[in-house]
């Protein structure tokens, strides 16, 4: 793979969203979410100022995990659920690289959540997508992790009886310091998430609401559509009020620690009454997350998209190799065959 990288003297091409797209098939059901995301990864790339050489894509399993195919960087295509732990070794080994992780609700909520939890507390420098379509595509439409109570699939023909996880609320358990959510129908929201998400230091996860056409078609409409998403989707933006609705006629304000819907310029409620955003605050990111009602009811608290938390820690890939620079000044680099003999030794007669 020959790199294009922009020079001072303009005699090499910068790179261009193209330039990340590979010679494969894509191959997604007609009208996927998926396509929306790639076109998006791929238009965000070049603006990452990253060599190719030095981006990595790592896919678990499922209809998202294809992705690498279509990249044209370094990608590995892995296991079931296991793509974070695959992930965490190659950016302990290779610090340098820009890693990431894609992932689907299946593949990172069931099998995958343990390794999930544990790279977000870890705190790796990981960029970790994860496509939410609330069902099983791949494997031809069983209910997922993220499926609503009663969806009834090929698995649940009565509906489900299980209560779907919350991602974001799944995600401040793990005390993760970055989590957004954006939605394939939104590509300029999308966009920007994308961006935030590899600014950040340590891990990153953006939950991306995906629709699957073929099993759940529709999952997401009622944030979606353009006549619905003002009343039901809440755009966060750091340091400025919570308001959402057609004219801005709605916000969330804390009573004591509860949000409550409120009207605004009606009776005794303004602007300066409501939650104002504040990414650096763990509290209210949780508070936010708890923002999971079912919006196909009406009266409901709307479902925020942004950047939830943003907050600095020691990324896991860097405190690692620092450690093992100490150990070398401490106990220089060793020898191999004098570590595997031991100090310590047995003799079986």
């Amino acid at each position: 793979m020959v790199q294009k990288t922009a020079s001072t003297n303009g005699s090499t091409p910068a790179l261009k969203p193209k330039d990340f797209a590979s010679d494969q098939d894509v191959r997604w059901c007609p009208g996927c979410g998926d396509y929306t995301i790639l076109k998006q990864v791929q238009n965000v790339m070049p603006e990452l100022g990253v060599p190719r050489e030095n981006i990595v894509f790592v896919a678990g399993i499922g209809c998202s995990s294809r992705f690498p195919y279509y990249m044209d960087t370094f990608g590995m295509h892995s296991i079931h659920g296991r793509a974070p732990s695959i992930a965490t070794g190659l950016k302990a080994s290779r610090p340098e690289l820009s890693v990431w992780v894609i992932t689907g609700d299946g593949d990172a909520l069931s099998i995958g959540g343990n390794h999930l939890i544990h790279v977000l507390r870890r705190n790796v420098d990981l960029n970790i997508l994860l496509f939410n379509n609330e069902i099983y595509g791949l494997t031809k439409g069983q209910y997922s992790p993220t499926s609503h109570e009663g969806t009834v699939t090929k698995s649940t023909p009565m509906g489900s009886l299980d209560h779907p996880f919350n991602p974001a609320a799944l995600a401040m358990g793990a005390n993760a310091c970055f989590f957004a959510r954006a939605m394939d129908r939104d590509p300029k929201h999308l966009n920007e998430m994308l961006i935030r998400t590899h600014q950040h230091k340590g891990a990153s996860l953006l939950e991306i609401y995906q629709n699957c056409i073929v099993f759940n078609d529709g999952a997401f409409e009622v944030y979606t559509d353009k006549q619905r998403r003002s009343d039901t989707a809440l755009y966060l933006e750091h340091g400025k009020p919570l308001v959402f609705g057609k004219e801005g006629e709605k916000g969330i304000r804390l009573d004591g620690t509860r949000p409550e819907l409120v009207k605004l310029g009606e009776g005794e409620w303004s602007e300066s009454d409501l939650w104002v955003h504040d990414e650096k605050d763990a509290f209210k990111a949780y508070l936010l997350a708890r923002f999971f009602e079912d919006n196909r009811h009406e009266d409901r608290l709307p479902r925020p998209f942004g950047v939830f938390l943003d907050v600095e820690s020691p990324a896991y890939d860097e405190i690692f190799n620092r450690q093992i620079e100490q150990a070398y000044e401490k106990k220089g680099k060793g020898d191999l065959d004098a570590l595997l003999a031991g100090e310590e030794t047995w003799v079986v007669k």
